[in-house]
């Protein structure tokens, strides 16, 4: 069977528990701060927008956190995902690494973000709640929660980055074909959007602004709260599911990852593949090198600061310790919209600064070259998105092939680029660009980072 090219599980070996990093870290992460007091915050403050099941997955310690059978049943619709060797992209690139890609596209939605949109929409469900704000830069979280809240019974309402919005209107299709209002931000709907609108017109939106606009929202009924794609703790947990099943699969093939890596925007796919090895290796287990790729044009970690910031525009969000290009910060409108996101998530910006995870950057029409370069060779278009881990990978084998090295690469390929034919159409037609952020605008925005006593 060496000549194989995917690795399946069946639906008994869908895992049981979701891994949990934070039982794991050398150092615990600092304490999320409420925006007013600056003091740690509470379960309870975080229930005006938070359903309880999630908060305690966000707060939790334990190394293992039990999957709802619900959640599993829905999962099983694509899970487990399938993991595929390249070998006709090692072929082609004349490399003795050995690459593994875990592919994420089998979701209905089309990427990754199912894995913790059921989830939270299930614990939403179990305590009553009616509605769901959400935000969405490319349009795969709004995709997915869509898909959730038909599944449960629950409204939802998604503001869309509005470069996105216009960019991708088959993303505003689908989710609206699963019964969601999907609403361009900056919007006049609240005051937070009317605020900017008032500022910037024209403005092109982003990812921290439609959150101000989510949370604004969630936070004025009973009935509603609010959900997060990406960034904090309990979705990258529910990510692990990714990693847990590609540690099976790596087994099936007699393998072990030297590296792994991830497009990172907010961090959640990164997570899902990254952490449960990263976990062994905090336990004592074979070292890994993680590698988490970003968008040159808003280059997070690697030129961000590490500090408390606000996870969205308005300063309606609690305090993380992240990092930052500043939430007053707006990406320029590249293609990769769910990588326009001004933080990190704390744990992976943790890891970060600890030196266990080392990040990295590309440009645009680098990625998109090796989008189309990964698809002549394997079949798959990759989302915009996704196409930073593989440029990442493409750079990582063709050093093997320089220095001979057989080095095993396992990356996440989080979505399908269906949607996101247009871009492909514009860069085929050599009408994109690389685009660069403005560093004014960053220093501007890092000045005016809240000072915490």
């Amino acid at each position: 069977m060496n000549d194989t090219v995917k690795y399946l599980l069946d639906e008994q070996h869908l895992p049981r528990f979701w891994y949990n990093i934070n039982a794991d870290l050398p150092k615990p992460l600092d304490p999320v701060l409420h925006p007013g007091t600056q003091q740690p915050i509470s379960p309870e403050e975080l229930e005006v927008i938070f359903p309880r099941g999630v908060i305690e997955q966000e707060m939790s310690t334990e190394r293992e956190i039990e999957i709802p059978e619900p959640v599993r049943e829905v999962w099983r619709q694509w899970r487990p995902s399938p993991l595929y060797r390249a070998r006709r992209l090692e072929q082609a690139l004349q490399t003795p690494a050995k690459i593994f890609y875990k592919y994420e596209g089998v979701s209905p939605a089309g990427s990754h973000k199912a894995n913790s949109a059921i989830a939270q929409a299930f614990y939403n469900k179990a305590e009553g709640v009616k509605r769901i704000t959400t935000e969405t830069g490319a349009g795969q979280w709004g995709s997915s929660l869509s898909l959730a809240g038909s599944m449960f019974g629950i409204e939802i309402l998604v503001y869309m980055v509005k470069v996105s919005f216009n960019q991708k209107p088959y993303r505003r299709a689908f989710m609206e074909a699963f019964g969601a209002k999907c609403i361009a931000s900056p919007s006049d709907t609240t005051e937070s959007g009317r605020a900017v609108l008032a500022e910037h017109p024209d403005s092109t939106g982003s990812l921290g602004i439609a959150i101000s606009e989510a949370v604004e929202l969630a936070a004025q009924r009973e009935d509603t709260k609010y959900a997060l794609g990406s960034v904090l703790n309990h979705v990258l947990l529910h990510q692990t599911v990714i990693g847990l099943e590609a540690m099976q699969q790596l087994e099936m093939a007699d393998a072990y990852p030297d590296m792994v890596i991830g497009c990172t925007g907010g961090g959640s796919n990164f997570a899902g593949i990254a952490f449960p090895f990263l976990g062994e290796q905090l336990r004592g287990g074979r070292q890994v090198e993680c590698i988490a790729v970003e968008p040159s044009a808003c280059p997070t970690l690697t030129k961000g600061q590490f500090a408390y910031d606000f996870g969205d525009t308005a300063h309606l969000t609690p305090l993380c310790k992240m990092f930052t290009l500043g939430s007053s910060f707006v990406p320029p409108g590249f293609h990769a919209g769910g990588l326009r996101y001004h933080g990190m998530a704390p744990q992976v910006s943790h890891l970060a600064a600890l030196g266990l995870i080392a990040p990295r950057s590309y440009n645009q029409l680098d990625c998109f070259a090796a989008g189309l370069q990964f698809a002549k060779a394997e079949g798959i278009i990759p989302a915009p998105e996704a196409n930073h881990a593989v440029r990442a990978v493409i750079h990582e084998a063709e050093k093997c092939r320089e220095t001979g090295e057989a080095k095993t690469i396992l990356f996440n390929l989080s979505g399908h680029g269906h949607f996101d034919m247009q871009a492909y159409t514009d860069y085929l037609g050599g009408k994109l660009q690389d685009l660069d952020y403005a560093e004014n605008e960053v220093a501007m925005a890092l000045a005016g980072l809240p000072s915490i006593g």
